[in-house]
């Protein structure tokens, strides 16, 4: 492989990432025959086919695996050094890869954007996914950092706090619990639960704080995402059990409620998470900072907390 180019790699590298030859095309702003021909050129170098399709899907191969994964690994080398050439310069730019929970959307964008009016020439790139596309996404090193409530167990990692997490259970305002000072679990019995899937942090939350009060809900209802929820509490269909982030705006309208159920809000954390062995760039260290030192509060809300933790 000793005259692969690094066009190649590039292309190659968003072919695999998209699994399409289309969407990598778009995104390197190339034809898709042109993107063919580069992967083809490789797989002839290589010795070996690199993807495979099946109907209209495409898979990689072992081999694609493996190229792929030195693809990535050569383009992250390129960008330390680029970064790390940029910072010895005393240029205070360079591209910053964040990674949130679909939860943290409601103040991420805030967070990014004061740090961004402190280090004006940056790029960012934010990606809001489900927590289990933020593990896959920090296990193959495509972002830089990720803010998430639940650290991945499925690697090394560092996980800094920075902010609390309360979660609560909200309903519609005109619920009949509405105007009470305390509601006991049980009281909500009748109620049908509006839950996240499986996988989610505010379920696996959710979950425990039932089993902590003893609690078993009557029914329950499965949505994907926390605006459906919302949607769905304020309509009457149940109740829901939340992040607090999640509902500034509702709750300002009188739309939704926050019921004073007994244990409740449940204090989780927010964290900061990078791969253990990851040597953070300049400008990633600078958001770190930036967070840690109470950059957040602000749009978080509550008093800021430190503490790190490895997982693994």
């Amino acid at each position: 492989m000793k005259n692969v180019t690094l066009r190649q790699l590039r292309v190659f590298e968003s072919v695999a990432r998209h699994l399409s030859f289309s969407r990598a095309a778009e995104e390197l702003h190339l034809t898709q025959p042109a993107v063919s021909m580069q992967v083809k050129q490789l797989e002839e170098m290589v010795g070996l086919p690199l993807t495979e399709q099946i109907g209209k899907k495409v898979f990689l191969t072992a081999a694609g695996d493996e190229v792929a994964r030195h693809a990535r690994l050569v383009a992250l080398q390129l960008r330390e050094a680029e970064e790390s050439l940029a910072a010895m310069k005393g240029v205070k730019g360079g591209e910053l890869r964040v990674g949130v929970v679909s939860t943290a959307k409601y103040f991420a964008p805030r967070v990014l954007t004061e740090f961004r009016a402190c280090h004006p020439g940056i790029e960012l790139r934010l990606g809001v996914h489900n927590r289990e596309t933020i593990v896959r996404l920090l296990a193959n090193n495509e972002i830089d950092l990720a803010i998430m409530g639940r650290p991945p167990q499925e690697f090394e990692t560092v996980a800094e706090c920075f902010a609390p997490h309360p979660l609560v259970i909200i309903a519609a305002a005109d619920h009949p619990l509405a105007g009470r000072k305390r509601v006991e679990p049980a009281d909500l019995s009748k109620d049908t639960f509006l839950i996240r899937e499986m996988g989610s942090g505010t379920r696996t939350a959710m979950e425990s704080y039932f089993a902590e009060v003893g609690f078993t809900p009557g029914a329950t209802f499965e949505m994907s995402g926390n605006e459906t929820i919302k949607q769905a509490v304020m309509a009457g269909m149940g109740v829901a059990f939340i992040s607090e982030h999640t509902i500034g705006l509702e709750r300002m309208a009188g739309r939704l409620v926050v019921l004073p159920v007994r244990g409740t809000p449940v204090l989780r954390d927010w964290f900061l998470v990078h791969r253990a062995e990851k040597q953070l760039l300049p400008i990633a260290t600078a958001f770190r900072d930036f967070l840690l030192s109470g950059g957040a509060e602000t749009v978080v809300g509550g008093s800021a907390r430190r503490r790190t933790i490895r997982a693994t």
